[in-house]
């Protein structure tokens, strides 16, 4: 049976989901009458009322549903980064004295498509989804009508709002840094194709190379992981550029470890940058060059926009870009001393 939504009750009453759901949870805005049909319709269609009405009527907190995949937490190399963009979310949303909810969604439940459980059973009055999933997934959760926003990540292909770092011009301004240091030959490190975050670094990158006159090895674009998000080994070109852009910092710290068993000195050899400047940028040696997320501004971006949504605002705002700033170390010789 189809879960009835607040669209569903709306489209029926020919009113706004905002006016349904101001209506559901007791928000001033609509008229005795109207409320009351609104009500009555929602009963007699079938619609089961989750927690946001009652939080509302009984000036309690909002649940917040915090949805990250699988393999970004069983992964110890992303684990960090992901554990922490969550510990920034949970930290704002106690601030505004809303809780966070976490649900790690399998491989099989993504790919099967089987919906969350804190949607399912009503649990959350609104999500907020950290790290790439697959769009039919995303597509499932979208239609739940729950108020949802995308973190780190966006989809192309559904209309979600979503609060991403500035991935393009990071990659453009570390592959421009790369090149004042005097190399011509600059790689690539990671599957385009696996996130749009790492698309928006590869083309961040093509734009500095492009700009600078310089030439695209395609056997310098080197995979990191598969599509599903597994690590692979990295093979290497038989002629090596002079620098490579990886596409996180913890996949420079493996692919330095890679070049070094090779025989390669970094950075005499080969320079390599990262992003992301946490955990693996100070633990690589050389420490990294790369590019510094503000992981609280975007959670905090994140939290802000879910409540204005649970709170009956439907304006979308579409990507919210927030800048990093470029940390420079080691990773990267100076070519023209």
């Amino acid at each position: 049976m189809k879960k009835v939504t607040m669209k569903d009750i709306a489209q029926r009453l020919n009113v706004s989901t905002v006016t349904v759901s101001k209506a559901l949870s007791d928000k001033d805005g609509v008229g005795s009458e109207l409320r009351d049909k609104i009500r009555t319709v929602a009963v007699e269609m079938g619609y089961r009322f989750n927690s946001l009405a009652k939080s509302m009527k009984e000036g309690k907190s909002y649940n917040i549903g915090v949805i990250i995949a699988e393999r970004y937490i069983k992964n110890d190399d992303d684990n960090a980064f992901y554990l922490k963009m969550y510990h920034n979310v949970v930290t704002a949303l106690a601030e505004v004295n809303y809780y966070g909810i976490m649900e790690i969604v399998t491989t099989e439940a993504e790919k099967e498509l089987f919906i969350p459980n804190i949607i399912s059973d009503n649990k959350v009055d609104g999500i907020i989804i950290i790290g790439q999933m697959a769009s039919d997934y995303l597509s499932v959760i979208k239609k739940s009508d729950m108020p949802l926003v995308f973190l780190d990540f966006y989809d192309e292909i559904l209309d979600v709002d979503s609060v991403i770092s500035d991935s393009f011009y990071g990659a453009y301004t570390l592959t421009n840094h790369i090149i004042d240091m005097g190399h011509k030959d600059i790689g690539f490190v990671g599957n385009i194709f696996a996130t749009s975050s790492i698309l928006d670094r590869y083309l961040g990158y093509y734009k500095a190379m492009i700009t600078n006159d310089l030439s695209i090895n395609e056997s310098w674009i080197i995979n990191d992981r598969s599509e599903d998000g597994a690590y692979i080994d990295f093979a290497l070109p038989q002629h090596m550029p002079t620098a490579f852009v990886c596409n996180c910092d913890s996949v420079a710290y493996l692919f330095i470890r890679k070049l070094k068993k090779e025989g390669y000195k970094i950075p005499k050899d080969i320079s390599v940058v990262g992003f992301d400047n946490y955990i693996y940028a100070n633990l690589s040696s050389p420490k990294l060059t790369t590019v510094e997320v503000d992981m609280e501004a975007m959670a905090e971006t994140a939290v802000k926009a879910v409540m204005r949504k649970i709170q009956g605002d439907d304006r979308s705002f579409g990507r919210k870009v927030i800048s990093g700033k470029l940390v420079y170390r080691d990773s990267v010789h100076n070519r023209r001393k």
